[in-house]
């Protein structure tokens, strides 16, 4: 009896192994085989590899990319720990409320959020020209279709996720470990350094290597905003596969796989942080 529900209960995961297999495995597979064959002759090569560490404009896609998502990983990190800690200490019914908002604000990203941006702080936004009009040129060295205007946007889309990421976290400080830190005269600051950043702290390098991952894969809102046109490694990527000019499938494919790398390194690095952040709590 154990057997035929097992039988069945396998049966069912077949639809959602063929998927991973198709649309998940067999194309990791093949960007991986084509990273390494010679465009020009079809030959087994590390050439594609030594020219992406050798080329400026190639290593100044992997610079930008590093640059932004660093700076809006870090940004939106921040944020993100002083948005969750409030949220923890509101009521239940309006944590959810707010939870519901981050959630719907995390989703909103690509196309239509840069388009957002370009209606707001483009050169002809409404508080671009409104300010203007007021005396306040704020904006006068600010460009939206420059990399301080993307890790604005990006900043935008990192809060909400790691608002959504980082709240489960607080549930882990108990109130009894408050209560027994003041009754030992511990002040809030020392409770927060001994007690609370400690607990905090795995959740909160397990959510910036999230956000970072998250900005490094970006494509959509970047390519929307500067129209391919500012040199980062998804948008690299693309115009290798789809672009009206230089078009070398290979290459695309070994820039996807260091981007791959590199991704996996993160996730990695969060599973480690979040294995370490249980064992803590069942101490």
């Amino acid at each position: 009896m154990y057997k035929k529900q097992k039988f069945f209960l396998l049966l069912g995961l077949l639809p959602f192994t063929l998927l991973l297999i198709l649309f998940e495995i067999l194309p990791i597979l093949s960007i991986a085989h084509d990273s390494f064959i010679d465009p020009d002759n079809g030959n087994y090569t590390l050439d594609l590899y030594r020219e992406i560490f050798h080329n400026k404009f190639y290593l100044q896609s992997l610079r930008n990319s590093l640059y932004i998502s660093l700076l809006s990983s870090l940004a939106g990190i921040l944020i993100a720990i002083l948005g969750a800690y409030s949220l923890s200490k509101l009521s239940v019914k309006s944590r959810e409320r707010v939870l519901m908002l981050s959630n719907m604000t995390s989703n909103f990203a690509g196309v239509p959020l840069a388009f957002a941006f370009m209606i707001l702080l483009g050169n002809n936004g409404l508080f671009t020209l409104l300010l203007q009009r007021c005396g306040l040129d704020v904006f006068h060295h600010f460009n939206l279709y420059s990399a301080a205007g993307l890790t604005v946007v990006y900043i935008y889309f990192q809060i909400p996720l790691g608002i959504l990421l980082l709240y489960p976290s607080y549930d882990g400080i108990k109130e009894e470990w408050k209560e027994a830190a003041s009754i030992l005269g511990a002040s809030k600051f020392s409770f927060w350094r001994y007690v609370g950043i400690p607990v905090l702290l795995p959740g909160i390098l397990g959510t910036f290597s999230i956000l970072f991952a998250n900005a490094m894969g970006a494509y959509a809102t970047a390519y929307a905003l500067t129209n391919g046109n500012y040199n980062l490694i998804p948008i690299r990527i693309g115009a290798l596969i789809s672009g009206d000019m230089f078009l070398n499938p290979n290459m695309a494919s070994a820039l996807a796989v260091i981007l791959g790398l590199m991704l996996i390194s993160l996730t990695l690095i969060n599973e480690i942080l979040f294995k370490q952040k249980k064992g803590l709590n069942h101490e």
